[in-house]
């Protein structure tokens, strides 16, 4: 009798994650019900919020996987996934919707790798940044999808197309040697974004994102930064141009990560397009000016890479359950990425933790910053690296520190203050760190032509 329950109890646990895991596309309302859905079945990890409007007024859905749903907890570091930014490229939203619900799921199984990586990142995941291009693709489906359609946002602003452009004052500040990160935004930038770019923008500038992809269509390639060509005398598309960050190794790696776990990417031939080991530098590909991808890089702390899922910009229904077992490894394994490098905090001598604080490694021109409770993550590959951390008021501090192949290295910074400088110019959070918070446990990693991104 026992056996019995036992396996009835079994056979309902795979009706409901059938059930669960339906390979269907999502119109708004569906797919808003299938996030609360998720929300109900994991109330304890998950939580939803809105980062605003679209222009016609549709929610940007936002759901969060972390043991503290709501609450940024010292040395663990924010990750992201951003869909359907191209309305018509859907292949992203529906694998956002099958991620959120694959989580919840294992999570409530107890399988340790996905509690392990839910207790020790804190993940965003926004299945649509453009519902409203979506509504326009989906009212002509996958059989009859023009390549454009529904590709903009109600306003027909291309959205990959209207980012800042921080680039070009990135260039020319790196042959007057001026800022390399964190560049500032024009005065009327305001003015020159949509309502979603907006959001988005202030949504990056609210939390410490670490690492990010978003996900589009019409290739299959891992493609990373810089999007948009040095040589300004190739303003073109189809005039190519290797154009790498200061972090070019790493952003490849994370590529490869990412192309190696998918099915299919790594081989490099998809879509009637080679690219070695599935992967590719953006302005190599094609320059593409006021993308997301550089801006992140360029504003913010995050490092973030482009992923196109398809051939098929909207895959017919019958192709989402093969396109989802691609991709679910590597939607997984990219997220452990975030576990790399070094992180610690940055204190002044009581114990505050200092904001802002700039975190540069000698040879690496790019720096990153601490966050608003002295907490900061460098990701990078595994080496030795000299380390400054500075800040206004205080004097710099160096170290060199050894990083491994697995888990992030700790290395904190205690900096004393300047005595040069008056104590009203010193910049802390305020908030005390306590040894529990320092010691915080780190979790190894488990470890077409035509197309426009």
């Amino acid at each position: 009798m026992a056996g019995w329950l036992r396996s009835l109890a079994g056979a309902l646990l795979l009706l409901e994650v059938a059930a669960a895991l339906s390979f269907l596309h999502h119109r708004y309302e569906e797919m808003v019900q299938a996030l609360f859905r998720v929300q109900s079945q994991c109330p304890y990890v998950t939580r939803i919020y809105s980062i605003g409007r679209s222009v016609e007024g549709r929610h940007l859905y936002v759901l969060e996987f972390s043991d503290y749903p709501g609450i940024h907890e010292p040395l663990e570091p924010e990750f992201k996934y951003v869909g359907n930014m191209h309305g018509n490229e859907v292949l992203g939203r529906e694998l956002l919707l099958q991620l959120s619900e694959f989580l919840c799921e294992e999570y409530r199984r107890s399988n340790e790798r996905i509690i392990r990586l839910i207790h020790d990142t804190r993940i965003h995941i926004m299945p649509s940044m453009n519902p409203d291009g979506y509504e326009v693709a989906a009212k002509q489906g996958p059989d009859s999808n023009g390549y454009l359609t529904g590709r903009n946002n109600a306003n027909g602003v291309d959205l990959n197309r209207n980012f800042p452009d921080l680039n070009t004052f990135m260039y020319y500040s790196g042959e007057i040697s001026g800022p390399n990160h964190h560049i500032p935004l024009p005065d009327n930038w305001k003015s020159q974004v949509e309502p979603e770019t907006l959001a988005v923008i202030q949504w990056i500038s609210s939390y410490n994102f670490v690492l990010s992809a978003n996900l589009h269509g019409g290739a299959v390639v891992a493609n990373y930064p810089y999007d948009k060509s040095q040589d300004q005398r190739f303003r073109s598309h189809r005039r190519t141009v290797n154009t790498p960050t200061p972090d070019d190794k790493l952003f490849q790696k994370l590529a490869k990560t990412y192309s190696y776990a998918h099915s299919w990417m790594h081989r490099g031939w998809n879509c009637g397009d080679y690219f070695a080991d599935g992967i590719t530098n953006g302005a190599s590909w094609y320059s593409l000016s006021k993308g997301m991808q550089d801006f992140n890089y360029l504003y913010t702390n995050c490092f973030e890479i482009t992923l196109e899922l398809s051939c098929n910009k909207f895959p017919p229904e019958e192709d989402l359950e093969r396109q989802w077992m691609a991709n679910r490894e590597a939607l997984v394994a990219f997220i452990e990425e975030v576990h790399q490098g070094i992180k610690g905090m940055v204190s002044d001598e009581n114990n505050n933790g200092i904001a802002g604080a700039v975190i540069s490694v000698q040879g690496i021109s790019h720096d990153i910053t601490s966050g608003d409770m002295g907490d900061y993550f460098r990701l990078l590959l595994p080496g030795t690296y000299t380390v400054t951390a500075s800040a206004e008021g205080y004097q710099p501090q160096t170290v060199t520190t050894t990083v491994g192949p697995a888990a992030p290295s700790l290395v904190h910074f205690q900096l004393k203050q300047d005595v040069v400088r008056k104590p009203s110019e010193r910049k802390a959070s305020g908030t005390r760190m306590n040894n529990k918070a320092l010691q915080k446990k780190v979790v190894p990693r488990a470890t077409r032509r035509g197309t426009q991104r």
